[in-house]
C-alpha cells in the first residue's frame, strides 16, 4: 500500500500501570487497532508506555507484561487512556499523585483528549483534571471515590460520561462502550459499527450501570420485556404507546414500566428516544434522505422535533451531524469532531445525559 506522507492517524497512548487489569489495558487496542478509511489506512496508531523506562509492567494476574514505550511516548499523545490498577497506592489512598506519576502526566501536551476506564479515574482526579466536571466509575467504588474527590460531580449510574476533553467509563466492559463512543464521535456510526460487529459486541448497550448492581435473583417465571423491545424496534417510524408496549408482554403499564428499568436502568420513553436517535444518524449518515424524511423514519414526526432531540443527545443539529460525516464518507481526510462545542460545559451535559439514557 502506497504510504500518503501527508496522512497521520490519531495516536493513541494508554498508560500502563503496576496492578493493571490485562483485560482492561486490551481494550483501546482491540478497539482502536481496527477503524480503517476507505483506503484501507489505519485510522489509529495505539502505543502502550510505563511511567518508567520500557521493561514489565506488573498486573492482578500471575503474569507481568513487557511494555515497549517509556513515559516520553505520553507527549505524542492525541488521547490518553487510563486503565484500572491495584496498585495505585497514594492515588487511591489519598487522592495525591506519586511524583513519579506526576511527572509522567506533566508530558501531556495541552489540548490531549483524556480518557479513563474503572478506577483509572482516580489517575484524572488526582491530577486535578476532573475538578468541577462530571465523572463516573464501577458502581462499587463510586461513593468511596466521591467522599475522596467532593469537587468531582459523580454519577454512578451511567456506563460512561463523555466531558468533551475528558471521557471516563464505568467498570471493566464498560471500557469497550466508552472506546466504541470515541470511535463513533470521531468516524461516526458505520465504522463504529462495524469494529463492533468485528469484536463481537453490541454497538449500544441500554441502560447503565444500574441493571448491574445485585439485587435478590428473580422469579424464573418472570415475563421480560425482550419481545416489546423487538416488537418496537421494527417500527420506530409509527406512533409507540407505552400501553402497546405493555399489552405485547400482558402486562399493566405500572408493571411493564418498573420492568423494563430493572432490565434496562432506563424508562421505556428514553430507550425509544435513544434508538430514534440511533435510527436518525444512521440515515443522516448512510442517505440522502432529507432533514424531513429522515424524521419520519427514525419515528420524530417532525424536523424540528429531531432536531431538539439531536441537539439535546449530540450537541448538534442534524444538518451539520450529516455535513461532519457525510464529508468523511466522501474524503480521504480525518473528520472533524461532531461539534467543537464537546468541549464547553453546556454541550458536555448534554453529551452526559444522552450516555446515561443511552449508554452510548
Amino acid at each position: 500500500m502506497r504510504r500518503d506522507p501527508e496522512f497521520r492517524p490519531h495516536r493513541v497512548v494508554v498508560l500502563a500501570l503496576d496492578g493493571l487489569l490485562p483485560f482492561e489495558l486490551g481494550i483501546p487496542h482491540r478497539i482502536f487497532g481496527r477503524p480503517r478509511d476507505a483506503r484501507g489506512r489505519l485510522l489509529y496508531d495505539v502505543v502502550t508506555c510505563s511511567i518508567r523506562p520500557p521493561g514489565p509492567v506488573r498486573t492482578d494476574a500471575d503474569f507481568a507484561i513487557q511494555v515497549e514505550h517509556g513515559p516520553e511516548a505520553l507527549a505524542t499523545a492525541d488521547t490518553v487512556i487510563v486503565p484500572a490498577s491495584y496498585e495505585l497506592g497514594p492515588v487511591f489512598e489519598e487522592g495525591v499523585l506519586t511524583g513519579e506519576l506526576a511527572a509522567a502526566l506533566d508530558r501531556i501536551r495541552p489540548g490531549t483528549r483524556l480518557a479513563s476506564i474503572c478506577t483509572g479515574v482516580y489517575v484524572l482526579a488526582a491530577a486535578g483534571l476532573l475538578d468541577g466536571r462530571p465523572a463516573t466509575t464501577h458502581w462499587a467504588d463510586a461513593d468511596r471515590f466521591q467522599r475522596l474527590f467532593p469537587h468531582i460531580e459523580v454519577d454512578p449510574d451511567v456506563l460512561f460520561i463523555d466531558d468533551g476533553d475528558v471521557l471516563t467509563s464505568a467498570g471493566v466492559a464498560a471500557g469497550i462502550d466508552l472506546c466504541l463512543h470515541m470511535v463513533r464521535r470521531d468516524h461516526g456510526t458505520a465504522i463504529a459499527n462495524d469494529v463492533a460487529r468485528r469484536t463481537v459486541v453490541p454497538p449500544h448497550r441500554d441502560g447503565g450501570q444500574a441493571q448491574y448492581i445485585h439485587r435478590p435473583v428473580p422469579d424464573p417465571q418472570q415475563a421480560t420485556t425482550t419481545s416489546a423491545r423487538a416488537w418496537a424496534l421494527g417500527r420506530l417510524h409509527e406512533p409507540i404507546q407505552l400501553r402497546d408496549m405493555a399489552a405485547r408482554e400482558s402486562m399493566s403499564v405500572r408493571t411493564f414500566t418498573r420492568r423494563f428499568r430493572e432490565e434496562t436502568g432506563v424508562s421505556p420513553g428514553q430507550w425509544l428516544t435513544q434508538q430514534r436517535v440511533e435510527r436518525a444518524r444512521h440515515l443522516l449518515e448512510s442517505t440522502d434522505r432529507s432533514v424531513d424524511q429522515v424524521a419520519r423514519e427514525a419515528g420524530f414526526g417532525t424536523a424540528q422535533s429531531m432536531r431538539q432531540h439531536l441537539q439535546s443527545a449530540l450537541g448538534v443539529t442534524p444538518t451539520a451531524y450529516r455535513r461532519t460525516f457525510r464529508a468523511e464518507n466522501d474524503t480521504a481526510a480525518a473528520p472533524q469532531k461532531v461539534s467543537t462545542a464537546r468541549a464547553t460545559r453546556p454541550a458536555s451535559a448534554s453529551a452526559a445525559a444522552f450516555s446515561k439514557s443511552s449508554t452510548g
